[in-house]
């Protein structure tokens, strides 16, 4: 089983609605802003490329947005950076046999789509894939609340239900049935309802999609959290829970948003803070079924 994080398109975001509950002079010091407050991010991927099958955790955001919109959602190319990044491990978006979304915020499942074309409606890539998402994130998709409703793609639930590829799933035990053996799930409702955690299991390394509960490695310190969690507290739980974990079995942490650190592993500071540790700018086919060099 081999894992290696893609990179797609990258965006530039209001650095206090990425670090809602942090003073500028604390997050500022982690991701420089630009001079429209703006700090750089990442929308990056997961290949696992198991025993007759690959499976992509999330896609990016793509470049589905019309001009305008792209500008005012800071993302910065203009081609589809997640299909250059498969490109250069020999395979296309026809190559992958599923596609797990941990939910379907723009920024996270624009990817399945082409890019841009006046006068063109949005079409779906990935054309031989399975979608697999949970129920409550589909749901929360096709009916959002006031508060996250342009964090949406209007007529992706719609292509996705027409596709005849969709997998609604209940949760992680419904995505774990839908996976099979080598893969594992995690609940999250701390950043939307239906957040799907995946988990990539070989015989001596798991790695774990992190997806917006924990977006990179600034926001290992649990009290941080985004303006854009609908609930802030829970999420803190939730991912002190999941870090402890790490921890103790040293999963390796895939961060989608960090402009700088693909994954790590984490550890525990002498004041008891979650720290990253074993930090890579990226995998590119990671072993997991061997055990990694000392």
């Amino acid at each position: 089983m081999l894992a290696s994080t893609l990179l797609g398109n990258s965006q530039r975001l209001d650095g206090g609605a990425m670090f809602g509950n942090a003073p500028r002079a604390l997050w500022s010091r982690w991701l420089p802003p630009d001079e429209l407050s703006r700090i750089p991010l990442a929308c990056r991927a997961l290949l696992v490329e198991a025993p007759g099958r690959r499976v992509l955790f999330e896609t990016g955001i793509g470049v589905f947005f019309e001009p305008s919109l792209r500008e005012r959602y800071g993302v910065v190319e203009e081609r589809h950076v997640l299909l250059e990044s498969l490109g250069a491990l020999g395979l296309s978006d026809g190559d992958i046999d599923c596609v797990v979304l941990s939910h379907l915020h723009f920024d996270h499942a624009g990817g399945l789509l082409a890019p841009f074309a006046a006068g063109r409606p949005p079409e779906l890539l990935f054309p031989r894939a399975e979608i697999v998402v949970s129920a409550r994130a589909f749901e929360r998709a096709k009916r959002p609340h006031p508060r996250d409703r342009a964090s949406y793609i209007p007529e992706l639930p719609n292509l996705l239900e027409s596709s005849g590829r969709l997998r609604v799933v209940d949760g992680a035990a419904g995505a774990r049935v839908a996976l099979g053996a080598g893969f594992d799930f995690v609940d999250s409702e701390g950043h939307t309802p239906g957040l799907l955690l995946g988990i990539a299991a070989g015989l001596r390394e798991r790695v774990l999609f992190c997806s917006d509960l924990i977006p990179g490695t600034p926001w290992l310190h649990a009290p941080i959290t985004m303006g854009y969690d609908r609930y802030a507290e829970k999420l803190v739980d939730e991912k002190s829970e999941l870090l402890a974990r790490a921890v103790t079995d040293g999963t390796r942490l895939v961060f989608t948003h960090d402009p700088n650190v693909a994954a790590s592993r984490v550890l525990r500071d002498e004041r008891g803070r979650f720290t990253p540790s074993d930090a890579t700018p990226n995998l590119t086919r990671l072993d997991l079924d061997v055990a990694a060099p000392a």
